[in-house]
């Protein structure tokens, strides 16, 4: 069973690169954050034809996560922050996940920063709840956090800067420490590879990089896992999502 999540920064704008890599690598289930558009809005019918079922919290010009399926979508729930679409969580084929996108946060100190961890506290309450069902859960998204230096091009020019601030680790390594694994980790503990790169500069021709993107399981999940990775080639697709999708794959 093959998991994907991808922050594709605006549905519409991307649908042809979404339609794409479905066909390309046809993934069982595939998380969506960034849709900018309302449930209505929400290309249903091209993704429909490729064989997906759809469920979706979407939000006008701002936020919106979606899991599309191959299998049945069940017991779908949406209430994580009602004030904005950054959680949707489902049953899908005996496993539940969830998509995720956490507030970037925009700088130290800021109101939206605030939030961010306000976020992140009912984000690591709620997964930790999931876990006395002692089932397979994948909770992927865009996290907007890198959690080692590892996984930033330059940690020494942007420690403390938003994404990379010890505030947001924190919550990064509680959400661990409640039982939960960093599936790209596991299978790859010393490669870098990013999963997100800025449009300005020629920072994806460089390189410079983070990875933002991540792929949490429970137990029951992480038992079972067999690979995971990051397609940053999307991001060198034309007029690209500024995300690349992670992924993993389950047995």
């Amino acid at each position: 069973m093959k998991i994907v999540s991808w922050n594709v920064n605006s549905v519409k704008a991307r649908l042809e690169h979404l339609v794409k890599y479905l066909r390309e690598n046809a993934p069982d289930v595939i998380l969506l954050q960034e849709l900018k558009c309302q449930d209505e809005a929400f290309p249903y019918m091209e993704i429909e034809e490729l064989g997906y079922n759809i469920a979706i919290y979407g939000q006008k010009s701002y936020n919106g996560v979606a899991i599309l399926s191959k299998h049945r979508i069940e017991d779908v729930y949406k209430e994580l922050d009602v004030s904005e679409s950054r959680y949707i969580e489902a049953v899908t084929n005996g496993v539940r996940v969830a998509s995720v996108y956490v507030p970037n946060g925009q700088e130290v100190g800021a109101d939206k920063f605030k939030y961010k961890m306000s976020f992140f506290k009912n984000l690591h309450t709620h997964l930790k709840s999931l876990l006395q069902y002692d089932e397979k859960i994948v909770i992927g998204g865009d996290y907007n956090v890198a959690p080692c230096d590892i996984d930033v091009y330059d940690p020494q020019a942007l420690r403390g800067t938003v994404c990379f601030h010890p505030e947001e680790q924190y919550w990064f390594r509680t959400i661990e420490n409640s039982g939960y694994v960093d599936s790209f980790r596991v299978i790859h503990p010393e490669k870098q590879v990013f999963s997100w790169w800025d449009y300005r500069a020629g920072a994806y021709q460089g390189n410079k990089g983070m990875r933002i993107d991540h792929i949490f399981l429970s137990p029951e999940a992480a038992d079972v896992l067999q690979d995971a990775g990051i397609d940053a080639i999307t991001r060198g697709w034309d007029k690209p999502s500024d995300h690349a999708p992670a992924w993993v794959e389950i047995a």
